[in-house]
């Protein structure tokens, strides 16, 4: 008995997190402040279902695959976000280099991410650079 109602609290409690954290998400403004209410639900949550699985099955074999699982989450879960925010860098300044876009701008150069100039020119295609659709070898 006194297992369940642990194990229920516990359950409760990482159900709670998630809600807070997409409440977060859901009110902030831009991705950068999305991105760090999704950590409690990414970290904080499984490692309360972990414990209530721990506390409602003891050691056994369920138990072991759950911190497994939970520690792959918690191994990857930074990369993921690191990952994330450089891609919303990328897509909003064309590169994840701090002053990269500023450069790029200055120069009139593309950005590196393939994305085409303010000017509205097309990119200049080098040797290696692919045909563009509709654009083939001519016979």
């Amino acid at each position: 008995m006194v297992r369940e109602v642990c194990s229920d609290v516990l359950l409760g409690l990482a159900v709670a997190i998630v809600l807070g954290a997409s409440f977060g998400v859901l009110l902030m403004r831009d991705a950068y402040q999305k991105l760090h209410f999704v950590t409690p639900a990414a970290l904080v949550a499984p490692v309360l279902v972990a414990l209530a699985v721990l506390v409602q099955m003891g050691l056994q074999e369920n138990t072991g695959e759950t911190c497994l699982a939970l520690f792959f989450m918690a191994i990857a879960g930074p990369y993921l976000s690191h990952a994330t925010m450089r891609a919303i860098r990328v897509r909003e300044k064309g590169d994840w280099r701090p002053g990269a876009g500023r450069r790029a701008a200055a120069s009139g150069a593309a950005p590196a991410s393939g994305a085409a100039p303010a000017s509205g020119a097309a990119p200049a295609s080098g040797a290696g650079a692919a045909p563009a659709p509709g654009e083939g070898r001519e016979r």
